[in-house]
């Protein structure tokens, strides 16, 4: 079975809990995507928690929005989300000195429709939005 993973990591000169304090607040994604997909919040607290659902107002060529669910979360160490097609955008941080870790994977495995989600080179698409969005965070953070 193919591995139906994509990730990367960069280290940042913040500490786990200032990271993580943006990742779960879903009205400040816009700020870090890497994509140029996701343009705002419409829906969902301000912070995440298991379980929370958040609405995202998203563009790939026109507008639409999704709804995500909160799958995996360690305070200041990993939070998950998934879209309704069962796909997961994963954070995890790792402490480092006095700066943070940070691994991004966009997870398909579980996916229903894994081989259209191949199919449309979304894992190749999503491998680039990736290290864009580790980039942005980054500039957000600094570099350690």
């Amino acid at each position: 079975m193919a591995d139906r993973r994509v990730s990367a990591s960069v280290v940042v000169a913040a500490p786990p809990a200032e990271v993580f304090a943006l990742l779960a607040n879903p009205h400040r994604h816009h700020e870090f995507d890497g994509s140029g997909t996701v343009q705002a919040a419409v829906s969902g607290p301000d912070r995440l928690v298991l379980g929370s659902t958040f609405g995202m107002q998203m563009k790939i060529k026109l507008g639409y929005r999704v709804t995500n669910e909160v799958v995996e979360f360690e305070q200041d160490r990993l939070i998950a989300w998934c879209h309704p097609a069962k796909a997961r955008w994963r954070y995890e941080l790792e402490p480092v000195g006095t700066g943070t870790r940070i691994t991004e994977t966009f997870d398909y495995a579980r996916s229903p429709v894994r081989w259209g989600i191949a199919l449309m080179k979304m894992p190749q698409q999503n491998a680039k939005s990736i290290r864009d969005t580790l980039r942005k965070l980054q500039e957000i953070f600094g570099t350690a």
